[in-house]
């Protein structure tokens, strides 16, 4: 390290360290401008839900909606607990659609199609039911395992 000589003549080394208490002094001025203003500013509120409404809704079983490989649509109300599914033609979907939706107008209505069927034909029925009233549309996936 170099020297540097003082008035006197004695030599001195040179210190290498940070000067620290400036930024002790730019801090304490800051925490003291935060204690100031933290009283100023309004807390903002936050509605959360109600355990109790959330409790009271049952969610509805959707109508399902089947293509099959041969393009023959058939409908099954889960709501109504049916197993069997009803061919119903394609033109008279959306009607019979909202038949089955008069008591629940909410009632999700899910498209399940076969895995040869042509993709196109399921967006059209898609399309058709939102277009005819029917607002809450969906696809019914079916998961597959591992190695699938």
């Amino acid at each position: 390290m170099m020297a540097v000589r003082s008035r006197n003549g004695r030599g001195r080394r040179m210190k290498s360290e940070i000067n620290v208490v400036p930024y002790i002094d730019v801090m304490l001025v800051l925490l003291v401008i935060f204690m100031i203003t933290a009283p100023l500013v309004a807390p903002g509120m936050i509605e959360l839900p109600s355990v109790s409404q959330r409790a009271a809704e049952v969610p509805v079983r959707p109508i399902e909606v089947q293509v099959a490989a041969d393009g023959v649509i058939s409908v099954r109300d889960l709501e109504q607990g049916e197993t069997q599914l009803q061919p119903v033609p394609a033109t008279e979907l959306p009607d019979y659609i909202r038949m089955r939706q008069q008591a629940q107008p909410n009632q999700p209505v899910v498209i399940a199609a076969d895995g040869k069927v042509v993709y196109d034909s399921v967006v059209k029925i898609m399309d058709q039911l939102q277009r005819e009233g029917v607002s809450r549309v969906g696809l019914l996936v079916q998961q597959g395992g591992p190695g699938s």
